[in-house]
């Protein structure tokens, strides 16, 4: 009432008389345009017409793709409904490839959170040369990716790599990282993990130092700890940042293809080892499309994989609303 009060004190001062709105287009005795109601549309348009380029667009091109057999190279043969995502979903090596999918996420995607987290803690500190360690955290995502796997493929090699070395100064014996399930994911996993963590440590050390001072002093007041405040004050107050970093490292973990890729050294056939111990779907999407030329098959596992995104998306958004609270 009294914001009303004042907002009509204005309109008098300034010669305005104040008026109810009615249907002639008129607010406050000002009438609207229609420049008034289309200039905030204007100014988004431009996000919506490159998202219907390149987003809407090729998702129903794909889903029409799909829906044929689709040769790569002649194009359409012909309509033949759902009989590529019928054929998908009695494709053992699709699931393969999905369980691999899954767990390489779940070793990567966990570990480079909490690891960000508590580097953008550390980082969030007083700290000498505070600003060269918040720039060099960011140099292995600055790197380019294929340097990356290619480096740290030599370190996990059989006979000549530092990994195998080092265990073998502890007296275990060497480790073919690319024969079984869980080396291979490992090795995959510390790539991943290499190359992301720094990134999301900025992003939350960003959201950290946008949390208002006045919570960690009324933390003290109480008698808090540090630690205490980490995790009741810090951690609570960043939670859209947390639910981002988890929605982008959902979609990147699922979509995961250069490392592997890189990592196998059977060449570019995209079957992950020889046993597809490390094959991802996108892998998998690599070799049906691009190496069997199927392109209609491989729309229909793009499309699955997207329906996957937004299931693992929303499943882990309602994990980070239950489990971080807010301030």
């Amino acid at each position: 009432m009294c914001s009303q009060l004042s907002a009509v004190k204005r309109r008098q001062v300034i010669g305005v008389r104040p008026r109810a709105h009615t249907d002639d287009g008129r607010r406050n005795g000002v009438r609207l345009t229609r420049l008034d109601y289309g200039t905030p549309l204007l100014f988004v348009a431009p996000f919506f017409v490159v998202f219907g380029l390149f987003g809407l667009v090729p998702l129903v091109s794909l889903a029409w793709v799909s829906l044929h057999r689709w040769h790569l190279v002649n194009g359409d043969e012909g309509f033949v409904g759902l009989a590529n995502y019928l054929s998908l979903f009695a494709d053992p090596n699709f699931y393969n490839a999905l369980a691999n999918t899954v767990m390489i996420f779940a070793e990567s995607a966990i570990p480079q959170l909490l690891l960000a987290l508590g580097i953008a803690a550390l980082l969030n500190r007083s700290l000498r040369w505070g600003r060269f360690w918040r720039t060099s955290v960011l140099l292995p995502n600055v790197v380019s990716v294929v340097a990356v796997a290619l480096v740290l493929g030599q370190l996990f090699g059989r006979d000549y790599g530092i990994v195998n070395w080092v265990l073998g100064r502890f007296g275990i014996a060497p480790v073919s990282w690319q024969s079984s399930v869980w080396s291979s994911h490992l090795a995959v996993a510390v790539m991943v993990i290499w190359r992301w963590t720094g990134y999301n440590a900025l992003i939350y050390l960003a959201a950290m130092q946008a949390v208002p001072r006045e919570l960690y002093d009324a933390a003290a007041l109480d008698g808090a700890s540090r630690w205490r405040m980490f995790w009741s004050v810090t951690v609570p107050a960043i939670r859209p940042t947390l639910q981002f970093t988890v929605i982008a490292a959902t979609i990147g973990g699922l979509q995961l293809f250069t490392e592997p890729q890189l990592f196998d050294s059977s060449g570019m056939s995209g079957t992950g080892g020889d046993d597809r111990q490390f094959q991802t779907v996108i892998m998998y999407l690599y070799e049906k499309g691009m190496g069997g030329l199927n392109a209609g098959y491989a729309a229909a596992i793009s499309w699955v994989v997207f329906l996957i995104c937004i299931v693992f998306t929303l499943v882990n958004v309602r994990l980070v609303r239950r489990f971080v609270g807010s301030v």
